[in-house]
């Protein structure tokens, strides 16, 4: 059984704090604010959820299909620009292309299509099944309170748990676990945009807190729209050579459906 807990009917933080403003024809702006960072740095998935909104009007169809994101410099506390370039207008998908701007600098390239997620229809296959662990309400909250990030999700370990307790690996590769938004609010198909980005680095279960594991690029493939509540994920990593990861998730909404596919490159700087 899942319990939430919504503390206010009205706007919550994802939503607020992801809103963006047009501009004019092609442009947007957004206004990034603490809460999301990881030290001074916004943190990429809520950068990528933000470009998720943008595309969603900019779109004939606003449900993020797969979004792709380079990240080319830090963004930080303040105003950016979202510039957008229609790649394709479709009859079910659209592509364009999102530069993310801030103080004259491109600091995101986003290119995604969108689609009515209401409207998929065809044949399903899954290869590997969901995981089998606790559930969301048999798990105690393991908040990553050495980032301000952590107070804007509620993060459920059922693995790599001992990295948020002392900072130390299990030497595993993965983390498994619940993730949902702090204050209860209704996940959706951009939570999770921000969610693929969201929990600790693979690498931290392997060496424990090492320096920095800046992304550089992460898709996101979002395959339905999600149960309004919690989202069991996975995420691992195969392989680390001379610094450089790759990190592979997998998402299911708490009906068991699988609702995402993610995977990022990064660099493990100790």
């Amino acid at each position: 059984m899942i319990t939430l807990k919504v503390e206010s009917e009205v706007m919550g933080y994802f939503e607020l704090e992801t809103a963006v403003v047009r501009l004019n024809e092609t442009t947007w702006e957004a206004n990034l604010v603490p809460g999301w960072r990881i030290g001074e740095m916004m943190n990429g998935g809520y950068l990528l959820a933000i470009a998720g909104r943008v595309l969603g009007e900019a779109l004939p169809q606003s449900d993020p299909l797969s979004i792709n994101a380079f990240y080319l410099a830090p963004a930080f506390v303040g105003p950016i620009r979202c510039e957008v370039e229609i790649l394709r207008l479709g009859k079910n998908t659209s592509q364009a292309v999102v530069k993310m701007i801030q103080n004259n600098e491109l600091k995101v390239q986003v290119t995604g299509a969108c689609t009515d997620l209401d409207r998929l229809s065809g044949p399903t296959w899954i290869r590997t099944p969901r995981p089998d662990i606790p559930e969301w309400d048999d798990l105690p909250s393991t908040p990553n309170k050495a980032i301000e990030l952590g107070s804007r999700m509620d993060l459920r370990l059922s693995q790599g748990q001992s990295f948020l307790q002392d900072g130390k690996g299990d030497g595993r590769g993965e983390f498994q676990g619940w993730i949902g938004h702090s204050d209860g609010s209704p996940t959706d198909a951009l939570s999770l945009l921000f969610f693929a980005d969201a929990f600790p680095p693979p690498a931290f279960s392997l060496f424990g807190a090492v320096g920095w594991v800046p992304t550089i690029e992460l898709t996101v493939q979002v395959r339905a729209k999600p149960a309004p509540g919690p989202i069991q994920a996975a995420l691992w990593s195969n392989y680390l050579t001379e610094g450089i990861t790759e990190e592979d998730g997998l998402f299911w909404d708490n009906t068991g459906k699988l609702v995402a596919i993610s995977r990022q490159s990064a660099k493990v700087r100790a």
